[in-house]
């Protein structure tokens, strides 16, 4: 099999379009499609190589393997990412048959236990915009900290994503009935409940100085030229709470959705309830929040062993 490396670049364009319209795919997973092939195309130019075949293929997915600054994940996501293309090539009769047909890879892939914040770390950072605003004199400084109290509340509050966050738009909320349609990965939708009245409350109170900012948009949450906030508009609100609150310095707003689904465990919560809230689509995904949930290990611990029970 032979491809040429033009030919190579024509299809991509192509095959984003597929992603587009027939596939509905998200603007993000089709910028990450887009990246591991052009990753893919920059290694055969820098090779000189102006033909793709099944040979140099293998050789560039082997080489991956060997970039230890490269995660286990991005490995497996380029590999998948790779073979979905060279498959769509095939369904279109634009190759006879693709090149990773024989090419059988089996991934190591290392077990990473969440990063959490501490329920006293939590608190610190709900607490951190309502201390703000004894600080604050303009009425437009003050409806970005209400609005922001009402962004990291709601992250929390139901441990949704920021990309699932900032696609909220107002039609998605029911505050009578406490409800809010999530879309997560995949377009697939969820129904979450916000149980926390003082919750609901911030959002209310945000919803009230919201025409203020003069929206452009229907979106819940929108920044000071009343357009949609961005997911790096999220990471710049998170990154300015958790300074003010002083709490550990390497997390992210992801902490926040680590935290809520662990602390949720912690109190008992069931496992399958926690996988359909956190929009998983399987349950081994959440499972791995159980190593995390230190309360449960400790009462395990506590009531049934053995050793505590010997008299020496």
């Amino acid at each position: 099999m032979e491809l040429a490396i033009a030919t190579f670049e024509n299809c991509i364009k192509l095959y984003e379009s597929f992603l587009h319209f027939e596939r509905n795919l998200s603007l993000k997973s089709i910028q990450a499609y887009r990246s591991d092939l052009h990753g893919m195309l920059a290694w055969y130019r820098a090779q000189a190589l102006t033909t793709i075949t099944t040979e140099n293929l293998h050789a560039y997915l082997e080489q991956l393997s060997s970039k230890c600054h490269l995660k286990d994940t991005t490995i497996k996501r380029k590999y998948i990412s790779i073979k979905a293309f060279f498959n769509f090539l095939v369904h279109k009769h634009k190759l006879p048959a693709s090149p990773l047909t024989e090419f059988g890879k089996k991934f190591k892939q290392s077990k990473r236990i969440p990063k959490v914040l501490s329920v006293v770390e939590v608190e610190k950072l709900l607490n951190a915009p309502q201390e703000q605003m004894k600080r604050l004199h303009t009425s437009f400084r003050k409806w970005i900290c209400i609005r922001n109290s009402a962004i990291i509340e709601l992250l929390y509050v139901i441990g949704i994503r920021i990309g699932e966050l900032v696609s909220i738009d107002l039609a998605n909320m029911d505050l009578t009935e406490r409800t809010i349609v999530i879309l997560g990965k995949g377009r697939k939708e969820r129904i979450l409940y916000i149980s926390s009245s003082e919750v609901v409350d911030k959002i209310q109170l945000w919803l009230q100085v919201r025409p203020q900012l003069h929206p452009q948009t229907n979106a819940l949450f929108i920044n000071k030229y009343g357009e949609r906030l961005s997911i790096y508009s999220i990471e710049d609100i998170y990154t300015q709470y958790r300074d003010l609150s002083n709490i550990s310095q390497n997390s992210t707003p992801h902490f926040l959705r680590h935290s809520f689904a662990t602390h949720l465990l912690n109190n008992g919560a069931d496992l399958r309830a926690v996988q359909e809230i956190l929009g998983h689509s399987s349950v081994s995904t959440t499972q791995i929040y159980t190593e995390v949930s230190v309360e449960r290990k400790k009462e395990v611990l506590n009531r049934f062993n053995p050793r505590n029970s010997l008299k020496l």
